[in-house]
């Protein structure tokens, strides 16, 4: 619905808010595909740079509505409940599987379930002191449809994603932060500030060296180590005559901040 994705753009840095505070920010359908909308225009413009994700509130995402997706839902059959997955949630790491702009994470409160799952598809992640986050689909005898089995045990090692997922058990922010679940765990205050000076500088740096190690990293977990180094030969052959580099080196021995071009 019309409201419950808020989207600015300011100094190359794009805002998805998630905007339905009263329900915890939990998602609808409809509400989901102005998400991916929204990032698909991200990867569109060319005056976003990198993009930052948070919740309006005192929560991040709860996930899925309950009364809005399940309960109405159960009158659908096996492949109805599919494609709510593939045609509408599945948008959203699909397509970040794509961007390779920078996109940060301010996960304000609780994150949990398909929630917490976005949050895991994000590149960086920083949390409030007051976040929480757990695996709930078991509490619902269900299980991450989402992309939580996939991204979870690639961020924290799988016995601990099992553990999470078996249990649905919450956990603060310092032990997300300690366990490799977020980057950095800050007092509420600070979260914001962080992740938007982390975002700008994201968005004023060298944009293609940005791109390309993203791509490099992505690459890399899905290849053998020989590919992987051609890869990164290949293109740092290609960044090495770029302008952005020649005016690092030029920066760098004149003593100065570099101004980069993109």
């Amino acid at each position: 619905m019309a409201g419950d994705i808020l989207f600015t753009v300011a100094e190359r840095v794009a805002t998805i808010t998630l905007n339905r505070p009263e329900r915890r920010n939990a998602f609808t359908l409809a509400m989901i595909d102005e998400w991916a909308d929204r990032l698909e225009e991200c990867a569109a413009r060319a005056d976003v740079h990198a993009v930052l994700v948070t919740g309006a509130g005192k929560a991040f995402c709860s996930g899925g509505d309950i009364d809005g997706l399940m309960k109405q839902g159960q009158g659908s059959g096996p492949q109805e409940r599919k494609d709510e997955l593939v045609g509408h949630i599945h948008r959203i790491p699909r397509i970040l599987e794509r961007l390779d702009k920078p996109v940060i994470a301010a996960i304000n409160g609780a994150a949990t379930g398909a929630g917490m799952d976005l949050a895991l598809m994000c590149d960086l992640r920083y949390a409030a002191r007051s976040a929480k986050f757990a695996e709930t689909y078991v509490k619902l005898a269900l299980m991450p449809g989402a992309g939580g089995a996939y991204f979870l045990p690639r961020l924290i090692g799988r016995a601990r994603a099992l553990e999470m997922l078996w249990t649905g058990d919450f956990i603060d922010s310092e032990e997300a932060e300690r366990i490799g679940l977020v980057n950095k765990a800050l007092p509420d205050g600070d979260l914001m500030p962080h992740a938007l000076a982390m975002a700008r500088r994201l968005a004023d740096g060298p944009t293609q060296t940005i791109r390309t190690i993203k791509r490099a990293i992505r690459a890399g977990q899905a290849s053998d180590l020989s590919t992987s180094l051609d890869f990164g030969a290949s293109n740092y052959g290609i960044l090495a005559m770029g302008e952005d580099h020649l005016e690092a080196v030029d920066a760098f021995l004149e003593k100065r901040p570099p101004k980069f071009k993109g």
